[in-house]
């Protein structure tokens, strides 16, 4: 069966473990810009719990995603940069991917999905992952031969039916519980190698 998403700025846990389930995945980059959720955030481990990121954009309503342009006249690039430094610069593999994500951050991208793939692809080639995803030339409409989640994966929802993932140690985890289905950059800056065999349930 087709997976069907959208695109987002580093995926959860949940988002790249379907992408792994599944042999095709297409993008809709045709669907209208959703508010609140993946699209143009990620969400990391910050010192005080989960730290949201997020992406400002040119708001214009019912913007097709492919279509939609960051707003630069905003700080985020240096701001979002300096907090995964300061998130994650104790962590083991930090070290190890900063010089594949560092020059996204120093680059003023106009399109949000042009960011994202390019951050996307930054992560599969860290998790040597080699995954040939499809971008959809229009608006993919609901039917019963795709799985649809496009609006199942969000910040507010919950999805577990693809992710078997174990506790594994994050930067501040001793002083708060285990944060669950982060940004991909959480389980790739503290797991490394491991990072694929996590987001595969082992």
């Amino acid at each position: 069966m087709q997976l069907v998403l959208g695109s987002v700025y580093a995926g959860c846990l949940d988002y790249y473990a379907s992408i792994l389930n599944h042999e095709e995945v297409i993008i809709d980059v045709y669907e209208h810009f959703q508010k609140q959720s993946y699209r143009n955030r990620c969400v990391i481990a910050g010192a005080n719990g989960p730290l949201n990121l997020i992406i400002p954009i040119i708001r214009k309503s019912k913007t097709a995603l492919k279509d939609v342009q960051i707003d630069h006249s905003q700080q985020w690039r240096k701001m979002h940069w300096k907090s995964l430094e300061s998130a994650y610069r104790t962590s083991p593999y930090f070290e190890y991917y900063e010089h594949e994500f560092e020059p996204i951050y120093k680059k003023e991208i106009e399109f949000l999905l042009d960011f994202n793939i390019e951050i996307q692809d930054v992560v599969f080639r860290c998790l040597q992952l080699e995954h040939k995803i499809k971008y959809s030339s229009a608006y993919i409409s609901e039917s019963d031969d795709i799985l649809d989640l496009r609006n199942k994966i969000h910040p507010k929802k919950e999805v577990t039916s693809f992710l078997k993932i174990q506790d594994y140690p994050q930067v501040f985890d001793d002083r708060m519980p285990f944060l669950p289905n982060l940004s991909v950059l959480d389980v790739l800056f503290n797991e490394g190698p491991m990072a694929l065999k996590m987001l595969r349930g082992w």
